[in-house]
């Protein structure tokens, strides 16, 4: 590995919000220079024409630099419009944002108009600067079952920052590997099931899924109404906490005082021996520091459980992304059906690599109106709260196991998934449309791995206090997930 590829920038890049907002403050950086020197690192590390081409950034905001000039007039007159004034934000390339594509990946939506999303709403109303668009897995993931997590046909295939070989993770991809890769302080994703999750454990930054309906899904498009939720990602706790009070409209409340009872589910683990060390380490030393943990076998997913999920999302994404089509402004597709027509009319970009079986199932699955999906609805959720959860929970605060192993290598021309080293953990969590974190705990061969941590509905500050604890002490024994150097070539 080699020196970061731009040093001239990488103090900025790396800096926490805390540190940032220190700075924007008393007055040694201003928030233009700031997103200059973010916008000019993109351009070194990120654009296709650069020699690493990260892929992660999917748009840049045409007025990012203006807003940040007046972000700095406001600062200068004493206007702070709230907690992240002057502060820059990446989303996710499925939300929509004014001068924005929201295009989810597809070439079909790349030219439609956009709105400000609710979520964006907020982050404006904080003072966030919504810099850029992040690239991501096309149509969240849900195109085929042999799609290759990080590939869009707008922007490519997004490399992991650690390794560009190696697989970003999905569908957040380039969210997590732009935090990874310093080009941005703050990033929103979005996960069904494991999309925020994933990545933010494959780059080494910590991700949040908020509980179902917390956050507005508004102008976002969307898969299933039943699992779908936008959420912060950064690279400290405290940064995805301060994210997350913007996008929650919930002021910073950790209880760092409470005692919490942690569940560390022993049979849950990804199948990689060096990571499933890392976690059980990882036990012995909360242990050590004072944590009360118990030792529990929790349900894990099955043939059964994986089938009725994707049937729930199949039924729901035919329904959901034909009326969010039909409602969006300007000339486009309209419906699935005509998604998929406009990809086999243009098959070289859409699908040079896998096709959209997803698509054309969801198209022919009938919606929710069928026995079918109303029996795996049923099953699915009383699965994962009944039989999984609250069980899980039923004396405990928190519940935490491994998430996945360290990233495997892309490859298009077979495909590659998370489930290739997932313990499983974020279904559950998932299908309940219960909040679930990552947190980076260490390197496995030079890669990150991470934890997922679960809780309760609505208890995201009870999730976010125990990911700082624990960030404490994998602070204290092991190397931490920093990205500060980037290989020159993938391969």
């Amino acid at each position: 590995m080699t020196a970061d590829p731009h040093p001239s920038s990488a103090a900025i890049a790396y800096a926490s919000v805390g540190d940032l907002l220190d700075r924007l403050e008393e007055g040694s950086l201003t928030s233009e220079q700031l997103v200059a020197t973010l916008l000019d690192r993109i351009a070194n590390i990120d654009a296709p024409s650069s020699p690493i081409a990260l892929r992660a950034i999917a748009a840049i905001a045409p007025d990012a630099l203006t807003i940040a000039v007046e972000r700095d007039a406001e600062r200068a007159r004493g206007t702070i419009r709230g907690p992240l004034h002057g502060i820059p934000v990446i989303i996710k390339d499925n939300i929509e944002s004014l001068g924005l594509p929201g295009a989810a990946g597809s070439t079909a939506l790349r030219q439609r108009e956009t709105r400000d999303s609710p979520l964006v709403q907020s982050l404006r109303a904080a003072g966030a600067i919504v810099m850029a668009s992040t690239n991501l897995s096309e149509w969240a993931n849900m195109r085929s079952p042999h799609s290759t997590s990080g590939w869009s046909a707008t922007g490519g295939l997004v490399g992991n920052p650690w390794r560009l070989d190696r697989s970003a993770g999905g569908s957040s991809s380039g969210s997590g590997a732009a935090l990874a890769a310093g080009l941005a302080p703050l990033a929103v994703g979005t996960e069904t099931d494991g999309s925020i999750i994933c990545p933010a454990s494959l780059n080494g930054v910590v991700g949040l899924k908020p509980t179902v309906g917390l956050v507005s899904t508004e102008y976002v498009v969307p898969i299933s109404a039943s699992q779908d939720t936008p959420g912060p990602m950064g690279r400290t706790v405290t940064d995805v906490a301060r994210l997350f009070s913007v996008l929650s409209g919930q002021p910073l409340k950790y209880n760092q005082d409470k005692e919490l009872r942690f569940v560390a589910a022993i049979n849950w683990r990804t199948g990689h021996a060096a990571t499933d060390q890392a976690f059980e380490t990882l036990v012995l030393n909360l242990r050590a520091s004072g944590e009360l943990i118990l030792d529990r076998e929790v349900a894990i997913p099955g043939e059964q459980e994986e089938a009725d999920e994707i049937t729930v999302l199949i039924a729901e994404l035919g329904e959901d992304l034909s009326l969010y089509l039909a409602s969006r402004p300007g000339v486009g597709v309209t419906s699935i059906n005509e998604v998929i027509a406009y990809e086999d009319e243009h098959f070289a970009i859409e699908q040079p690599h896998f096709g959209h079986e997803f698509l054309k199932m969801a198209a022919a699955a009938g919606g929710r109106s069928t026995n079918e999906y109303r029996d795996a609805r049923v099953r699915n959720l009383t699965w994962a709260v009944e039989t999984c959860l609250s069980p899980a929970l039923a004396d405990a605060d928190i519940l935490i196991a491994p998430a996945y192993g360290p990233a495997w290598k892309s490859d298009l021309t077979i495909g590659g998934h998370a489930s290739a080293m997932s313990s499983g953990s974020t279904m559950p969590s998932a299908v309940a449309g219960w909040p679930l974190a990552s947190l980076p705990i260490g390197l496995v061969d030079g890669l990150p791995i991470g934890i997922t941590i679960s809780g309760r509905p609505h208890d995201e500050w009870t999730i976010l206090a125990a990911a700082r604890r624990i960030e404490a002490v994998v602070g204290a024994t092991v190397q931490l997930p920093r990205a500060s150097f980037l290989p020159p070539q993938r391969g």
